[in-house]
């Protein structure tokens, strides 16, 4: 078979039947952001519950995420870490938030989830440290802003996930002048050359392109 975006996909598509499968709630959280006319650039499922899996294998009951956009990943995250465990989620925008409240209240994980609203820069220096977790899915040009504060806000075994590293492959180019891929090169070198972190990072393909995240730990 030819590796193509339509095969990527239909090979996605075919994992998340097998792997995922279907949840109304979750469904319903897309239809909502759909109808709300919010961007599609949500987590696939398959990267939904990657997230959710990771949450339970690391034990994180305190999750930080950046980027709550109509609240797709924070219901998986919030499912992760519990009755007992916590969501803080950072939305700058207003309208995007009043829509993940509504998805995050009607998949019944409501109690667990505290949205913020504002700018990273703005409200992540108001937030109480001790974050087990950190998911980073928001503007690019600011990820090494976000990694920073994912540093102090976390603890030595904090888990780190920035996504949307691959770029379709243009974080190779140094001369780019699209601020999203110098701002994931920036964060890319950072998460090399930070004292702070370990770690990796992953190309995949899918129904969301040629795209990747990286996986680190705070050390």
């Amino acid at each position: 078979m030819d590796s193509t975006p339509a095969a990527w996909s239909n090979a996605d598509a075919y994992l998340a039947e097998l792997l995922v499968g279907h949840d109304p709630h979750l469904e319903s959280a897309l239809s909502a952001q759909r109808d709300a006319g919010l961007p599609e650039i949500e987590v696939a499922p398959v990267g939904g519950k990657m997230l959710n899996l990771v949450a339970r294998i690391s034990g994180a009951r305190r999750v930080l995420e950046i980027g709550t956009l109509g609240g797709y990943s924070t219901i998986w995250l919030a499912r992760a870490v519990g009755p007992e465990g916590r969501v803080v989620t950072v939305e700058a925008e207003a309208d995007n938030a009043a829509v993940a409240r509504a998805s995050i209240d009607a998949a019944g994980v409501g109690e667990r989830v505290d949205i913020r609203i504002g700018r990273g820069a703005d409200v992540l220096p108001t937030l109480v440290g001790g974050f087990d977790l950190v998911f980073i899915d928001a503007d690019k040009e600011s990820n090494t802003v976000y990694l920073d504060w994912a540093a102090k806000l976390g603890h030595p075994g904090t888990v780190i996930v920035l996504d949307n590293i691959g770029r379709e492959g243009e974080i190779v180019r140094a001369d780019s002048t699209d601020s999203k891929v110098v701002g994931t090169r920036d964060a890319l070198r950072m998460l090399g050359e930070d004292p702070r972190f370990d770690a990796t990072a992953l190309q995949t393909v899918g129904a969301k392109g040629w795209d990747g995240f990286a996986l680190a730990v705070v050390v």
